[in-house]
């Protein structure tokens, strides 16, 4: 499979990160000392967000938000659709496959039979909607498109990932995940086109591994009011345990090693993570500068962090590199890439 076009869209309302903590110590009460500490302690400078900050305040149910949802999420994602078509040179009734990924709202039909008739696919287009796999859905995507492509070769798929976490908070929850998820968590749409011959970065192999026992450490609590986030302190210490000893076993049946690797798209799944990767691979800091701009720049956007960070890599000719996103499950996808 090759990747022939990558395209990511944020929403027009850009905030620093200060004022999102004013905002949202304001619409919980929350202590505003505590919340910047939070905060700060994310590394996100700033974020663009689904709605202008004094529109958070009337989202009073999870039917008002799924609805914000839908509407921002069909914006965002038909300009990213349109934006990978362009630079892919791709006519929309040439895409054979779409795959459609969210873990952050609702919509029957789903998303993807809304897209396929505004960007204009074709009726006969083989369309699956994904929920659920979270920050893990941008890698995991990729890696379904490339098993659609192996059996069919000729044919053109693509990958829609559309995230607006900043309509899951919960304004009545002030526990330490919700605090720091409410300074992590960004807004986003990518799309990828990628065919099974052409052009651009070639994916060699693909790994996926969920961990048993692990469900308590990502993911959602679903209750009256939305999706109540979940992040278990031990996930920083899992990440160190497990994850660098199967990414090196995945590059060693491929006769590789970290240090052969010369460029790395990490999910920027937030500062803790991203330093125990470096760490525990042992590969140079820099090696993963563009996960910390994005993460700097624009948060956590879930599943469409991974495709940022892939729009904005530009690998060394002829050499390998891997693409990596963990999500609930606890869950790690892996992607060897050629450029």
């Amino acid at each position: 499979m090759h990747i022939a076009g990558v395209q990511t869209v944020l929403p027009d309302h850009r905030y620093e990160q200060a004022e999102i903590t004013e905002a949202f110590s304001r619409l919980t009460e929350c202590d505003e000392e505590l919340l910047k500490r939070f905060h700060a302690a994310t590394g996100v400078q700033g974020r663009n967000l689904a709605l202008p900050l004094d529109g958070y305040a009337k989202l009073d149910s999870f039917a008002r938000a799924n609805d914000a949802y839908v509407e921002a999420a069909l914006d965002l994602a038909e300009q990213a659709m349109r934006g990978a078509l362009k630079k892919s040179g791709m006519r929309p009734e040439k895409i054979d496959h779409l795959v459609l990924c969210s873990t952050t709202g609702l919509a029957t039909p789903s998303l993807d039979a809304r897209l396929a008739q505004r960007v204009g696919l074709r009726p006969d287009v083989k369309r699956v909607p994904v929920f659920g796999l979270g920050c893990a859905a941008g890698a995991s995507g990729l890696s379904r498109l490339h098993d659609y492509l192996r059996g069919w070769p000729d044919h053109v798929a693509m990958l829609v990932c559309v995230e607006l976490c900043s309509l899951t908070i919960q304004r009545d929850d002030t526990s330490i995940a919700n605090l720091i998820a409410s300074g992590l968590f960004g807004d986003g749409a990518a799309a990828v086109v990628a065919t099974g011959r052409g052009h651009g970065p070639e994916v060699v192999a693909t790994r996926s591994k969920v961990y048993p026992g692990t469900e308590h450490l990502m993911g959602w609590d679903v209750g009256e009011r939305g999706f109540r986030i979940v992040l278990d302190a031990e996930l920083t210490g899992f990440v160190e345990q497990v994850l660098a000893a199967d990414i090196k076993r995945f590059l060693a049946d491929y006769g590789l090693t970290p240090d052969q690797v010369p460029t790395w798209v990490c999910h920027p799944g937030g500062p803790k993570v991203i330093e125990k990767i470096v760490d525990t691979l042992g590969i140079p800091p820099r090696a993963l500068d563009l996960t910390w701009r994005s993460l700097r720049e624009h948060g956590n956007m879930s599943s469409v962090s991974v495709l940022h960070v892939l729009q904005q890599t530009r690998g060394r000719s002829g050499a390998p590199a891997v693409l990596m996103a963990l999500g609930p499950g606890f869950s790690a996808e892996l992607l060897l890439l050629h450029w």
